[in-house]
């Protein structure tokens, strides 16, 4: 894969902002990549594919959804459209075969149950990166130094509640998702106090 070709296209195709974004979730999933043991260059090439379609909507957005094959409820919804689109094109385009950059790619907007570590950084990221300014991202920054995952979790919980709020349509990936952590850090809990009961128990 030739990185220069994909610098070419976003600085040809993307808005000021979106360029922007992109390269701060390049740059924050980089930086995430390497505090937690992941590959940095996986996380750069997942960031710049990330968005590059997230400009796409009418009829152009449904001509590439049908022509890739996307599922119809995707013809209209350019926010959960574009992640699948540009892991399509990924694949046929620049010959990506490798699953997790393309799934953190594909998932980067709902997340979903079972996140890879490169899936996780690259949905963070484009939670955090230094452009955001929403409430609470702050505590998502802060949260994101120590605890990767509860930090995932956090900004999953965020979105659920400000979907519910909006009255928006919930894609059902972000539930299972934002489930499939809680359950995982329930369990760890458990084991966590029941280890400490037994060194209690011992020590008696």
């Amino acid at each position: 894969m030739n990185k220069d070709s994909i610098i070419e296209y976003l600085e040809n195709n993307l808005s000021e902002k979106r360029k922007i974004h992109t390269y701060a979730v390049r740059d924050t999933a980089i930086k995430l990549a390497r505090q937690y043991g992941g590959s940095p260059e996986k996380a750069e090439t997942a960031a710049l594919f990330h968005d590059m379609f997230r400009g796409l909507k009418g009829e152009p957005l449904k001509r590439a959804a049908e022509e890739l094959g996307l599922e119809k409820k995707y013809y209209d919804n350019p926010n959960l459209a574009h992640s699948k689109i540009a892991a399509a094109v990924m694949r046929r385009d620049y010959g990506i075969e490798d699953e997790d950059i393309l799934n953190a790619v594909a998932y980067h907007t709902t997340g979903r149950a079972g996140m890879s570590l490169l899936e996780k950084i690259i949905y963070l990221a484009d939670a955090i990166e230094p452009n955001r300014t929403y409430p609470g991202v702050e505590h998502l920054r802060k949260t994101a130094e120590t605890d990767l995952d509860q930090a995932v979790l956090d900004s999953l919980s965020g979105t659920i509640d400000f979907i519910k709020r909006e009255g928006l349509a919930l894609d059902y990936n972000t539930m299972q998702a934002r489930d499939y952590l809680l359950e995982r850090k329930k369990k760890h809990d458990d084991s966590k106090r029941n280890c400490i009961s037994c060194r209690e128990n011992i020590g008696r």
